[in-house]
């Protein structure tokens, strides 16, 4: 059986979403990230990187929730465009929220609720990215149903994982000065499978204090 590492942040929440599209079995296991329980041995054996999520599956392991994305999409020949230009359109949007949405939105979220001092051009800077991202994302649903086409893949599974948590860094209006972008997740959101992902955090027991404690289990390096 899979061993899926978890945590109710955005990331794992893509993979999880995959998992429950998929309906394949798996165990879960916590990783308390707010204790530090990324540093642990145990779990460097599984990513070195000390983040989450991270997947074993049958003795392959796979970390980096885009990996882990394409891994089982892959093994499973499901969520993958089945024309080349189609596959070319999904690899080129999964690295977009890859290499830019998801590490602008994770460096927004630090600077704009976790940073120790107010910085406001960190803070300026992140969120415009953030926003700049999110305008290119709208631009493309607006001619496509979905980021690879006409499929539903798992770019637009990536794309959910801190769409879904967007208001924490834009505020109240969230994702309303992007009408495509909200119209897809709105569609993605009503599947049962993003029912199923969310009922994850039901079964776990984590630390939600942001403490001391939890700003140096997730910021070691600035100790």
């Amino acid at each position: 059986m899979l061993k899926f590492y978890f945590h109710t942040s955005p990331n794992p929440m893509k993979a999880a979403l995959l998992l429950e599209e998929l309906g394949a079995p798996f165990e879960l296991i916590a990783v308390d990230t707010f204790k530090g329980e990324q540093h642990q041995a145990a779990f460097l054996s599984i990513n070195p990187n000390g983040k989450v999520p991270a997947l074993d599956d049958n003795g392959v392991i796979v970390f980096d929730s885009h990996a882990i994305l394409l891994h089982l999409a892959a093994k499973h020949g499901q969520f993958l465009p089945s024309t080349a230009a189609g596959h070319a359109a999904m690899l080129s949007w999964l690295m977009f929220i890859a290499t830019g949405l998801s590490p602008f939105s994770g460096q927004a979220v630090h600077f704009l609720h976790h940073a120790p001092e107010k910085l406001a051009y960190a803070q300026n800077r992140y969120l415009k990215e953030v926003e700049r991202h999110y305008r290119v994302l709208d631009e493309r649903l607006g001619v496509s149903k979905y980021l690879a086409g006409d499929e539903y893949t798992i770019a637009d599974m990536a794309l959910w994982g801190w769409a879904n948590f967007a208001g924490y860094i834009l505020g109240e209006k969230g994702l309303s000065d992007y009408p495509n972008v909200q119209r897809l997740m709105t569609e993605i959101s009503a599947r049962p499978a993003v029912a199923r992902a969310l009922a994850l955090k039901d079964k776990v027991t984590l630390k939600q204090d942001f403490d001391e404690e939890t700003r140096r289990a997730l910021f070691p390096q600035n100790a």
